[in-house]
């Protein structure tokens, strides 16, 4: 029963989030992306399926703080989405229903998308590596880049292997 109530949750969220991008189809292509490459990963590793839920919801939305930055600053780079996506990513939580405990890791995460250092979860690490992944395609990072992230960014087997073979690095 549990199970079934996260897909739900799940999917509400992937249509909010559809809607919040409404008429920005690279924003809703970017965190489907990221959605697939953490769900890929989490499920090789062998994610717990709470852990799961949690890493594919905050997959979803990562990048929620991108819209209000640019917004109130008129750009988003990674410090203003950190500081700008927790509040909203929390008030889409609590329209659909998470708990107190899921919003906030959930939001935690969303808050640090950008910061690699203090990692303090499975959650954490593999959405840390599916952003890379979609962001060294999306920006079409250099070889050295590339390189530079299986080192700095990857800890799991599952991410290491899809870099490796997506970039041929």
């Amino acid at each position: 029963m549990k199970r079934n109530m996260d897909l739900d949750k799940i999917q509400a969220l992937k249509e909010k989030m559809v809607e919040f991008y409404r008429g920005c189809p690279e924003q809703i292509q970017h965190f489907l992306k990221v959605y697939a490459f953490a769900e890929m990963i989490g499920e090789a590793e062998g994610l717990d399926e709470h852990t799961l839920f949690l890493l594919k919801s905050t997959a979803l939305v990562h990048d929620i703080g991108i819209r209000p930055a640019k917004e109130k600053y008129g750009y988003s780079n990674g410090k203003l989405q950190e500081q700008e996506g927790p509040a909203e990513a929390g008030r889409l939580l609590d329209e659909l229903g998470y708990g107190e405990a899921d919003r906030e890791r959930i939001c935690y995460l969303v808050g640090h998308h950008h910061t690699y250092t203090g990692v303090d979860g499975a959650d954490y690490r593999i959405l840390l590596e599916a952003d890379f992944l979609v962001n060294g395609y999306e920006e079409k990072m250099s070889r050295e880049a590339l390189t530079h992230g299986l080192s700095a960014v990857f800890e799991t087997e599952a991410g290491k292997r899809l870099l490796k073979t997506m970039f041929d690095v």
